[in-house]
């Protein structure tokens, strides 16, 4: 390939209905959640709340659990930090993502506004919350499900609910892919 010839792009995986997220508040139960996880889903590690040297041990804690059940691994975090701690993918606001090969971009939004910046920043997916109530933000106010199927139409890319998230409320919303931290957990 001569250096004036692009790059192919990667070609779009299909991306899993279910996606369990990390929290302080379920840390206690995501060996269990992945254990019974349905085989080739995903897993989205946060944990903002430990140490870098404490967030690695149980990223690889729970990555090689989430391996065993088939399932994506994704990382929030930038993309050099994937890539070092063995990510399939990293997890964020558009703007954060920034273009790397090799990894899926999951970005996250609660408007037009980001839906727009993730459809310009060509990701492979975009989290959208909060569709209903949720724990973690009591009291706020939730996209509901009108407004979300009217922000996800305007996705160029699959979209993934969350915010109150579990199979029951994946049936109200009439939506197949769904995230949760509580409702998987």
């Amino acid at each position: 390939m001569s250096p004036r010839q692009p790059r192919p792009e990667p070609a779009r995986r299909v991306l899993p209905d279910l996606w369990l997220l990390s929290d302080a508040r379920n840390d206690a139960s995501l060996e269990w959640a992945l254990a019974t996880l349905p085989k080739g889903n995903a897993f989205v590690f946060r944990h903002y709340h430990l140490e870098t040297a404490v967030r690695r041990q149980r990223f690889d804690q729970l990555a090689q659990l989430a391996r065993a059940g088939a399932h994506l691994v994704i990382l929030s975090g930038d993309a050099d930090l994937a890539l070092e701690w063995g990510a399939d993918g990293i997890y964020g606001p558009p703007g954060r993502l920034g273009k790397r090969d090799g990894l899926l971009r999951l970005a996250t939004a609660h408007g037009a506004r980001e839906i727009f910046l993730a459809n310009r920043a060509q990701v492979d997916g975009i989290f959208l919350s909060p569709a209903f109530p949720t724990r973690s933000h009591p009291g706020g106010g939730c996209l509901g499900k009108s407004l979300f199927h009217e922000l996800a139409a305007q996705a160029h890319v699959p979209v993934i609910a969350l915010g109150g998230m579990n199979a029951e409320r994946a049936k109200e919303l009439g939506w197949p892919r769904w995230a949760a931290i509580d409702g998987l957990s």
